[in-house]
């Protein structure tokens, strides 16, 4: 009887085959996943979006230092109106206005960013023209320089110059900062369907599986081998695989159409995801990440650039408390004839020296106040970078010890799957033969099942870990260089 249970279960297998609906297959490994994230997500298009907001806001600042050139004009001026006039005696007469008063100015100006100073020229024509009385005037500057020094006052221009680089470092680094979190996004979604399919594909197995014990067990019963206990258990394990098919489908469909949606895949083919492996021979250390975290991270530039704001701020409060001046000078030439060539020939001197300032007498403790809050602010922010700096720290080498501790765990749950699936056919074996009790057998499917989702959950910490440390540090340990994005 033994050889006939093994007969029959043998045929039972191998008439049983896992069918699939028509259509193709897209097989993608989670690197393919990952690459096309980085590729075609909108998560992808926005960083890059943002990464060119932040260089054409580099252009601009970069602009502020380069000598300025600009045409103003008035072309035409025509009026045709009344206006008041007072007279001599204060009384008031309206005026028919009919002229045309035009000009052109072209500017030049060239900031200086150790004082914050600006000099600037012109040169400038203006022709007016009298329509009611025909006259036609022309008054010019053939050219004129200036000087305008601000004194004791902020200095944008040189504060700017300490912060805006580390800004635009911060962006190119926030960039790719950017493509390593769309990767640890990816791997979460990635995992997601892999965990699905693999419950659909145990609930498959399981019951086929649980068919055929159950087909075997109908003939055991018959024969008085086994209860009617048995055959009402493996029923509800034909329904509870049943019921698991069922939710595996509807958790498969689920994570697929997720997974589509960020990688922005379209089409109806379906999708197998490859069961990703371990990189055994990558060794990392906490040294090692900690110095490329600092040498590579935008948060490491934003210690230095927050300070550098609240130092600024101090300057700022400075700057606008106290004595404030600013002294202005002019030197050029004008002239004035009724045509264009009478304006530059003999022009006359015009001159400018003007110091312009503004002193507080009586502010009540204002200037102080204002100073001490931005010095107190200093004070805070130096704080507060101080404690993120720990917080990066502390963030990096428990990361390190969480990756190294999950490619230990997932040799061991692959070898306790190895084991489980091992012990599992064993028992399918030993219960067909009559010598295994179905519970035992039922004990032996669920630590087969869950030994497998174990697994793929171990594998799932593994690469989250290893994209998470990817992040932190912005190097590629694999390839032993630094991560960069065109």
């Amino acid at each position: 009887m033994k050889y006939i249970y093994i007969i029959l279960f043998l045929l039972y297998n191998a008439t049983t085959a896992f069918c699939s609906s028509g259509g193709d297959t897209i097989r993608l490994s989670l690197r393919d996943v990952v690459e096309l994230a980085k590729g075609k997500s909108i998560a992808s298009k926005q960083a890059i979006t943002t990464r060119e907001t932040k260089y054409w806001q580099w252009r601009t600042y970069k602009s502020n230092y380069q000598p300025q050139l600009s045409l103003n004009g008035i072309l035409p001026g025509y009026s045709k109106t009344s206006q008041q006039v007072i007279q001599p005696d204060g009384t008031i007469l309206f005026q028919q206005v009919h002229n045309d008063n035009s000009q052109v100015t072209l500017n030049f100006s060239q900031s200086i960013t150790a004082t914050g100073a600006t000099i600037y020229g012109e040169s400038q024509l203006q022709r007016f023209d009298d329509f009611d009385r025909h006259n036609i005037l022309y008054n010019g500057v053939p050219y004129a320089v200036g000087l305008s020094q601000p004194i004791g006052q902020y200095n944008s221009l040189k504060w700017d110059k300490k912060i805006q680089p580390l800004l635009y470092n911060e962006s190119k680094q926030g960039y790719i900062e950017a493509q390593e979190q769309i990767s640890i996004t990816a791997t979460g979604y990635f995992f997601d369907l892999l965990l699905a399919q693999v419950n659909l594909q145990i609930a498959q197995t399981n019951y086929t599986n649980t068919e055929n014990i159950l087909k075997i067990a109908k003939t055991k019963f018959e024969l008085g081998k086994i209860t009617k206990n048995e055959i009402l258990q493996l029923q509800l394990e034909l329904l509870n695989s049943k019921k698991a098919m069922g939710i595996a489908k509807r958790d498969m469909e689920i994570s697929t159409l997720t997974l589509r949606s960020y990688i922005s895949q379209e089409g109806d083919d379906r999708v197998a995801l490859v069961v990703p492996e371990t990189i055994s021979e990558m060794s990392v250390s906490s040294d090692k990440v900690l110095a490329e975290a600092y040498a590579n991270r935008s948060d490491a530039i934003a210690f230095v650039r927050r300070i550098a704001e609240a130092k600024r701020d101090v300057a700022v409060a400075r700057g606008q408390t106290g004595l404030t001046a600013s002294l202005t000078a002019n030197l050029g030439f004008s002239n004035t004839a009724t045509n264009v060539a009478a304006v530059y020939r003999s022009p006359q001197n015009q001159q400018l020296l003007q110091l312009t300032f503004a002193i507080p007498v009586l502010d009540w403790g204002r200037s102080k106040s204002k100073i001490k809050t931005a010095e107190a602010n200093e004070q805070f922010t130096e704080y507060a970078v101080e404690q993120d700096k720990q917080t990066f720290k502390q963030q990096i080498v428990t990361q390190v010890t969480l990756f190294n501790q999950m490619k230990e765990q997932v040799g061991l749950t692959a070898q306790a799957d190895s084991i489980a699936s091992e012990k599992y056919k064993i028992a399918k074996e030993r219960y067909v033969l009559g010598n295994l009790s179905i519970t035992d057998l039922s004990i032996a499917f669920q630590e087969n099942d869950q030994a497998k989702r174990d697994y793929v959950a171990a594998l799932r910490d593994f690469w989250g870990a290893y994209y998470q440390l990817r992040y932190l540090s912005l190097y590629d340990f694999e390839k032993n260089e630094k991560i960069n994005y065109k």
